[in-house]
């Protein structure tokens, strides 16, 4: 009844002015993003749309502008050049609401470019290692497309799709992108250091991938009862759900399952969630609902940000007026962990960039967007100490602030914010 073709095939049901949506993360296919971007030549005006996705995006050389346009839900290294190129756009929105933009039609979907396991006895697919808008995206897309891939693996929870929901599919056998995290520096661990000590046994935990949220997790070896609700985590937890550190016994809501809508890593991670029952994947307007997030008990959020300004206003997206990433799910966490009982909301960032730059600043750059704003934020971590934000006025936050910025800095920035405010 369902009979396999080639990418090359597949790909042709895309026309002219349609919108593509291409799965997040680990699961975007290389092998159908190939197949689209080689046909530039018959394409015009094509967007293609996502959050961010990992491997290469060729359809993103501006060299391609009139075949084929880049509208990033969250910006990734492989398509950021396409703003100042001309041939990209960026849609701000919180990762809680993405679905909506397909179930009301805001976005409507001509195709979907998809990565799922291979069907089981029953023909259901797991949509593997991303769950996140896409399956809002394939009940609202005319034509879905999807690469069976044998290496994907079944994940537990909401990710499944039967194979009659599936108009095109191509069978390929490939490896799910994998990456590696870098070692902590002593920055980024005296970070770990402090975030650890605010986080409490019984504490439901939401990070991101990346060297801090993993200096974090290598501190929380001696803690009980850890919880895990998050909208993505990587190979940093396996171990500590392994010593029954995070069990998820503690948790409001999903109890005694890890949740999340997407992940990525290395093979181990990908062989340890396949078939796993505590892993639970999640729509991220379930993951990141507030409503949900806020019934964990001791709800700890740690996001970053590029800069904090010294009333608590956090810019996460730009750098001044130069978008960089996305809003993402910070301010869904940031809420839910501040309205949860006993709850943290922490923003982590280095005191300074590589090039020396402080990045506690008395105002937010020129063009800068607050992703969290003054009234939400409670807690900034650097490696010079904890400021809590909560409950203080602006003169009480300039001085918390001032203390946890670079040395180097603290005076200048003091004296510039006061003289400013006059």
């Amino acid at each position: 009844m369902y009979k396999a073709v080639s990418a090359e095939e597949a790909v042709k049901i895309i026309k002219p002015n349609n919108r593509v949506y291409i799965q997040a993360a680990a699961s975007a296919s290389q092998l159908l993003i190939n197949a689209m971007s080689a046909r530039h030549e018959e394409l015009r005006n094509v967007e293609v749309c996502h959050l961010h996705i990992e491997g290469d995006a060729p359809y993103a050389n501006p060299i391609y502008k009139d075949s084929f346009h880049v509208n990033s839900l969250f910006i990734g290294k492989n398509v950021r050049h396409t703003l100042k190129a001309g041939n990209g756009s960026y849609t701000p929105v919180f990762l809680s609401e993405v679905p909506n933009l397909f179930k009301r039609n805001v976005l409507p979907v001509d195709v979907a470019l998809i990565q799922v396991s291979t069907p089981d006895k029953h023909g259901y697919c797991s949509l593997g290692v991303s769950v996140e808008a896409i399956l809002s995206v394939i009940a609202n897309a005319k034509h879905v497309i999807a690469h069976i891939n044998d290496q994907m693996p079944r994940v537990h929870g909401e990710g499944l799709i039967h194979i009659s929901e599936i108009n095109t599919f191509v069978e390929h056998s490939t490896p799910i992108h994998e990456f590696h995290m870098p070692t902590p520096t002593k920055i980024e661990n005296k970070i770990g250091d402090y975030i650890a000590e605010l986080i409490e046994d019984r504490s439901t935990l939401q990070m991101g991938i990346g060297s801090i949220p993993n200096a974090v997790l290598h501190r929380l070896g001696n803690h009980k009862d850890l919880g895990l609700h998050t909208e993505m985590f990587s190979d940093g937890v396996i171990d500590l759900i392994l010593k029954d550190v995070i069990n998820g016994n503690y948790k409001g809501i999903n109890a005694g399952r890890a949740l999340t809508t997407f992940l990525g890593g290395s093979k181990r991670l990908y062989d340890y969630v396949d078939d796993n029952p505590f892993i639970e994947m999640r729509s991220c307007d379930y993951t990141n609902n507030i409503s949900n997030i806020r019934q964990n008990p001791k709800m700890v959020a740690i996001n970053s940000a590029i800069e904090v300004d010294l009333t608590g206003q956090i810019c996460a997206d730009s750098i001044g007026a130069d978008i960089y990433s996305g809003v993402g799910g910070q301010m869904d966490f940031i809420r839910g962990a501040s309205l949860s009982e006993g709850g943290k909301a922490i923003i982590a960032l280095p005191s300074t960039t590589n090039k020396g730059v402080s990045r506690i600043v008395p105002f937010l750059n020129k063009g800068a967007g607050v992703v969290t704003t003054r009234a939400h934020a409670q807690y900034v971590v650097t490696e010079y100490g904890v400021a809590n934000l909560y409950g203080k006025t602006i003169k009480q936050r300039v001085a918390e602030l001032v203390k946890i910025a670079h040395p180097d800095f603290r005076e200048d920035m003091e004296r510039t914010y006061f003289e400013a405010t006059k």
